[in-house]
């Protein structure tokens, strides 16, 4: 009983396989007896079709194109702004370090100078020869620099002599000018007045005799 259900079940498989075989004969008979009109369509339907999809493809490809292009730009410009970063931090921090380091380095210079000068200072008068030639030498520049300043006192004093005398000669002339504009102005004031004075007394002994010998005939 199982042989015969498993065989049934092969037969109606072998019948259906029969069935759609002859179907797609007839299929293809109908299309071969179609008239041939219609292949010009399909023809300029499938140059179309290869026309949208090549321009499709070359859409994707410039938009492929431009996506690189950008990606690498933004790239190229990440890491531009990536070393300029890095690079003012690296100066920063350079600055910074720098800054630290002179901070250190100023005082121990400093220190250093101060005692090289003091071991220079002291070094001359370690040995008593040495020390008798730095004496000597120090009395030496004492004396000149004691000359220098002589000198320079002479001649400052010698200068504000002289210019204490070019001041007081210019004074004694502009008063001396002065006394004589006085001078001059008094005795023409005292002419002038004598004259006036001579003048007046003229006129006045004048009229005195005009008056008289007026008088003296009615008398």
């Amino acid at each position: 009983m199982v042989y015969e259900q498993a065989f049934s079940g092969y037969s109606s498989i072998v019948v259906k396989t029969n069935n759609l075989k002859f179907a797609l004969f007839e299929s293809a008979e109908e299309e071969s007896d179609m008239p041939t009109q219609s292949t010009p369509r399909r023809t300029s339907t499938a140059r179309s079709a290869s026309a949208k999809k090549g321009a499709a493809t070359r859409r994707r490809s410039a938009s492929t194109r431009r996506t690189r292009s950008t990606a690498r730009s933004t790239a190229r410009s990440t890491a531009r702004t990536t070393g300029q970063r890095a690079k003012a931090e690296a100066t920063g921090l350079q600055a910074v370090v720098q800054q630290a380091e002179r901070a250190v380095l100023i005082p121990v210079g400093a220190t250093l100078t101060a005692r090289d000068n003091v071991v220079e200072t002291v070094k001359p008068f370690v040995q008593p020869e040495t020390a008798r030639r730095e004496v000597e030498r120090l009395q030496r520049r004492v004396r000149t620099n004691l000359r220098k300043f002589e000198r320079r006192g002479n001649t400052a004093r010698n200068r504000a002599e002289r210019r204490v005398k070019r001041t007081r000669t210019q004074i004694e002339r502009e008063l001396r000018q002065r006394r004589n504009q006085v001078q001059r102005a008094v005795r023409r004031n005292r002419r002038e007045l004598e004259r006036d004075f001579r003048g007046v007394r003229r006129d006045v002994g004048r009229n005195f005799d005009r008056l008289t010998s007026d008088v003296a005939p009615l008398s």
